[in-house]
């Protein structure tokens, strides 16, 4: 039992903590203390529902929907792209400051569904976690326990970030370090995009 979780701990965290689109994001939300608990909670939500239909045999179906794998991609390579020429706009002309009095905050709606489009329009997601983890998973005595090692991954990692990025606020709320921020996610997000669209 015990070594079924440490092993989904490490899988999961292994995956999880790879620098993508949805952690630049929700690193950027909570600098900006813009809704990052929300972020945070729905990024942890979705590892955990994928990794557990992944165990019952979403991964299966997947498998035999090659196109379904091949639209999502499209999607994502989309919406990926579409953010990052938004934060390299951001990054030329700048912005306020980070502070969250500072400049016009975000609708919670708004917020939500980005982080479900950075979530669930990212295919590698849905490979990591339907495929490449329940094939870890099933060679475990205890399915259960690694189910829950590897959410617990996604929980202490997107709990992390989320409180890492809200206590860095101050020290990040000048514009400039704005225009960098802006900057490195912008891309962050091109070159996934484009590792997305050469199908790697």
């Amino acid at each position: 039992m015990i070594e079924s979780y440490l092993t989904g701990l490490a899988v999961g965290g292994g995956i999880i903590v790879a620098i993508g689109a949805q952690n630049a994001y929700v690193l950027s939300q909570a600098i900006r203390r813009e809704h990052h608990g929300w972020v945070a909670g729905i990024c942890m939500t979705a590892d955990v529902v994928l990794f557990t239909l992944g165990m019952f045999g979403v991964s299966a179906a997947l498998m035999a929907m090659p196109q379904a794998l091949v639209l999502l991609r499209w999607l994502g390579v989309a919406f990926l792209a579409w953010l990052a020429v938004h934060a390299w706009v951001r990054a030329v002309r700048g912005r306020a400051a980070l502070a969250a009095g500072d400049a016009k905050p975000r609708s919670l709606r708004g917020v939500v569904l980005t982080t479900l489009a950075v979530t669930l329009l990212n295919p590698h997601v849905y490979l990591d976690t339907l495929v490449l983890v329940p094939s870890v998973g099933a060679q475990q005595d205890d399915v259960t326990s690694f189910v829950v090692g590897a959410g617990s991954a996604s929980i202490l990692w997107f709990g992390s970030l989320a409180w890492a990025g809200s206590a860095l606020a101050p020290v990040l709320s000048r514009p400039g370090a704005w225009r960098i921020i802006d900057g490195v996610i912008g891309t962050m997000m091109a070159v996934i995009a484009l590792q997305l669209a050469a199908g790697n």
